[in-house]
């Protein structure tokens, strides 16, 4: 059923930046214990911020540090149930207890992640993971991805 609401709520726009903006509010609407969720982008050595809900946030992270530049540096997505035990762990939010991040592949390349933030230990599971992951497939069919990826690679 939420397969279905993402495809309409794509329906006919291709700005990548608008897609993800309403893909991350319904995120933030939709799942339960959640306290922030967004996107960083892959800009050089750095992710820098994207669209999100929630408290502000870390604006630039270096890639292999905390859990989101672990998911660039790995590749792979990273499920952490308690994120005071994660080594090297940003503290955004302070509520912020679990955490769960996946990389955004396009054309075989990591251009990014989905962050969602959770105040619950043990929050997040492969299962949410796979759903998360078909939303940004619907994200990345749906919208002009070559005209971000020029824009945070400072590409004209």
């Amino acid at each position: 059923m939420e397969v279905n609401q993402i495809s309409e709520l794509f329906k006919g726009e291709r700005n990548f930046i608008a897609n993800a903006s309403n893909l991350c509010a319904f995120i933030f609407e939709h799942t339960s214990q959640i306290n922030w969720v967004g996107f960083y982008f892959l800009s050089g050595n750095e992710l820098i911020l994207g669209p999100f809900q929630g408290k502000v946030a870390c604006i630039r992270i270096p890639i292999g540090k905390g859990v989101c530049g672990t998911a660039i540096a790995e590749k792979r997505t990273q499920i952490v149930p308690d994120v005071h035990l994660f080594p090297g762990h940003i503290v955004c939010d302070s509520a912020s207890q679990s955490e769960m991040v996946i990389p955004i592949f396009f054309d075989g390349e990591v251009i990014g992640v989905l962050d969602i933030d959770s105040p619950i230990k043990n929050r997040f599971d492969e299962k949410e993971e796979q759903k998360f992951q078909s939303f940004i497939r619907i994200l990345l069919d749906s919208s002009d991805v070559e005209k971000i990826i020029k824009y945070y690679r400072n590409e004209d």
